[in-house]
């Protein structure tokens, strides 16, 4: 099966109705305020994390390219929601572009219809510093993600066996070029181990990917004779990954994915410990259904929503609800308790009134 044919295999089975795994935001609730003292008109979603000015921190995350004319139209489409909205948006892996010139358009549209917003190129940790540059060049781009899915490529029946020096590449990437470097997982989330190691190199941003959203273990395993069960429930929730990955490193700039849909959930994210949130599956299968104005008033409505969650906490603005008080419970209470968190600095903190 030729590179291209297998992109628009995984849009085709990430597309279909399964079973999700949790993402674990259930465990997590708001504290409420009835006196929030603010007004809707003075809360404000933009926000930088890192070097990367955003107007929102609802992105567009990585979802294709390289597959001819249907990742073409998708990725044409997704980029006009992006520039309409003013949201950042990341391409799918452009190792198939690297590899054929020929699959470049299919990515290239991105820039072209959106020429002055953020741009995330994307390749897999088996990328060297040329290809890195190559990607970066090809998009004109803003900031490269650097995807790791090693249980995708163990699933993937011709998928890659190697896993080793992956991080002295990550490495050899962020100090060698001149755009942030993201390190993104697929779907199965970071652990804090995994996040030490990324800051011991000189990452400084990170998505964690968490379970809960498209499950590439389950697309995988459709393609594959025998199935490898066993790695459809595996990984680490969102919600969790991104409680880890704040508690093991204060200097990184986390991104949470994986199954978020709504603005709770957004606000959720956030308030644990995210700088900006990623959105793939929802946004793609709701263009598919219901085309490109519709997907933009969504995204529309998720701005409004966040909003009014963000007055009911009396929150003005990112950094500020990133301090809303909040109750950790079930499972994710557990497993942190498990991992030597302390919960209570997320119940016990604050937003500070206006005096």
């Amino acid at each position: 099966m030729s590179r291209s044919e297998r992109k628009w295999d995984h849009i085709r089975y990430a597309l279909l109705n399964e079973k999700k795994c949790s993402a674990a935001f259930e465990d997590i609730q708001f504290v409420h305020q009835s006196l929030p003292d603010i007004d809707v008109d003075e809360i404000r979603l933009d926000y930088s994390i890192g070097e990367l000015p955003l107007s929102s921190p609802i992105f567009i995350n990585a979802m294709t390219g390289g597959g001819g004319d249907r990742t073409y139209q998708i990725n044409k489409d997704l980029s006009i929601v992006a520039k309409e909205t003013g949201i950042a948006m990341a391409v799918g892996s452009q190792m198939s572009a690297i590899k054929d010139s020929n699959e470049r358009y299919t990515y290239q549209v991105v820039r072209k219809e959106n020429p002055n917003g953020i741009i995330i190129a994307n390749l897999g940790s088996e990328a060297t510093i040329d290809y890195a540059k190559m990607a970066i060049e090809m998009l004109e781009a803003n900031a490269l993600q650097i995807h790791l899915n090693v249980i995708q490529e163990l699933t993937m029946p011709e998928g890659d066996r190697h896993f080793t020096g992956a991080l002295k590449r990550i490495e050899e990437i962020v100090k060698g070029i001149d755009v942030p470097v993201i390190v993104k997982e697929v779907g199965f989330g970071m652990s804090g181990e995994t996040v030490a190691a990324l800051t011991s190199v000189g990452v400084r941003y990170i998505d964690i990917g968490g379970v809960g959203g498209t499950n590439f273990a389950q697309i995988e395993n459709k393609r594959r004779e025998n199935s490898l069960s066993f790695f459809n429930e595996w990984g680490i929730p969102t919600a969790i990954s991104i409680l880890e990955a704040s508690n093991y490193s204060s200097n990184m700039s986390i991104i949470g994915s994986g199954g978020i849909k709504t603005s709770l959930e957004i606000a959720k994210s956030i308030a644990i410990g995210a700088e900006g949130v990623g959105m793939a599956g929802v946004f793609l299968k709701h263009l598919l259904e219901k085309g490109l104005e519709s997907l933009k008033n969504n995204i529309e409505i998720l701005h409004e929503e966040l909003i009014f969650i963000m007055a009911a906490l009396g929150a003005r603005n990112i950094p500020e609800l990133k301090k809303a008080p909040l109750i950790i419970s079930g499972n994710t209470y557990h497993w942190l308790n498990q991992r030597g968190i302390d919960t209570t600095k997320y119940s016990m903190r604050q937003i500070k009134k206006r005096g």
